[in-house]
């Protein structure tokens, strides 16, 4: 990295890319993004998580902004809420629900939205836990705006799910996943982690462009904000697309890439 342009903001992924494998950010870690803060470089997460995960990253001692949800929520770790939100409309959930459900045989759905979780009864993930605005009839989901929908089915794998709901959701919504099991999440039309954090950026005095930005990722939807950012890094255990697009791969999560390559940037000065 030496010679190449430094960044004005780092934007990370968290679960597979900062945190390590059980979930925990190490000391080293939480210590290298105080020192790159103080060096004068922001530091914005940018996670599929929605809001109510986002707390116990401040109780591990993570701080900042954080860009959650694939971007549909805008969340402030130091006051622990909600500053701002781009949602899927509830005419356009109901049609979706209606759709996957006919097309979909077996699957099961919930929404996460500025109350919270809302699932239908079947609905079971590996982190059901934190507020559940409500359980319900999977018809219910459709009655309010929402930053994602889960789709979630019991047998087909992840890339199989994703494919067959990209299909059908087609161009009103933003398909993806983050490498859950049997997991599809869908977003917002035009809203993704490159999305937000290039709003998030525009924003800023004095503005922030791409080439600004260095981020750190490791699943697929990671890519539009790692093609988007001036210098993308993928760790070593990212996904084989992922590790692909980025242009550079550092170590894995479980060794602290992201801090480890943050310390070279301090080292350049």
């Amino acid at each position: 990295m030496s010679g190449g342009r430094r960044p004005r903001v780092v934007a990370t992924d968290c679960d597979g890319t900062l945190l390590r494998t059980d979930g925990t950010v190490t000391d080293y870690t939480r210590g290298v993004l105080h020192d790159v803060r103080a060096a004068g470089v922001g530091v914005v997460l940018v996670t599929a998580r929605p809001p109510r995960w986002m707390d116990e990253l401040a109780d591990l001692g993570v701080e900042g902004l954080a860009l959650c949800g694939n971007g549909a929520f805008t969340y402030d770790l130091s006051s622990r809420r909600i500053v701002s939100h781009r949602l899927l409309e509830a005419e356009v959930l109901g049609e979706l629900i209606a759709d996957l459900r006919d097309g979909i045989p077996g699957i099961r759905l919930a929404t996460e939205g500025l109350e919270g979780l809302a699932r239908e009864h079947a609905y079971r993930g590996s982190r059901v836990h934190g507020p559940e605005w409500m359980v319900c009839e999977a018809e219910e989901l459709a009655g309010r705006s929402v930053g994602k929908v889960l789709v979630r089915h019991e047998v087909m794998e992840t890339e199989e799910l994703t494919a067959m709901v990209a299909a059908i959701v087609g161009e009103r919504a933003e398909v993806s996943h983050s490498g859950a099991v049997r997991l599809a999440e869908i977003g917002p039309r035009g809203v993704t982690k490159a999305v937000a954090l290039a709003q998030w950026c525009d924003e800023q005095e004095p503005e922030i462009t791409a080439s600004d930005v260095w981020a750190f990722g490791d699943m697929p939807n990671d890519l539009p904000m790692l093609t988007w950012a001036g210098r993308s890094f993928a760790v070593a255990n990212a996904h084989a697309d992922v590790r692909a697009a980025a242009d550079e791969v550092v170590a894995s999560n479980d060794e602290d890439g992201v801090a480890r390559t943050l310390v070279r940037l301090l080292e350049d000065g």
